[in-house]
């Protein structure tokens, strides 16, 4: 078996060099290959930002890397937000 393509690891540090998150979960949905993944993205650079453009950010920076990836579905809070989702449960 060759080893995944990018690793959930490898998908977290880039995103939190990027945009200095304050929580990060990234899970890898295709079954260990690197070519599908899920992501709840909290960060304060996204304060003010439609979601739209919070999605093309994240796009951008994992630019090269979405060349390969068959999905990434992604999640995209402040943590404001975040923390008003973690309240109310």
């Amino acid at each position: 078996m060759s080893s995944p393509l990018f690793t959930i690891e490898y998908i977290s540090d880039k995103l939190k060099q990027n945009l200095e998150t304050t929580h990060l979960s990234v899970e890898d949905m295709s079954d260990g290959c690197g070519m599908k993944f899920n992501a709840v993205i909290v960060s304060d650079k996204f304060e003010g930002i439609p979601l739209l453009e919070r999605h093309r950010m994240v796009n951008t920076i994992l630019s090269d890397e979405l060349k390969s990836i068959h999905a990434f579905t992604m999640k995209t809070i402040t943590t404001k937000q975040y923390n008003d989702l973690l309240n109310k449960k």
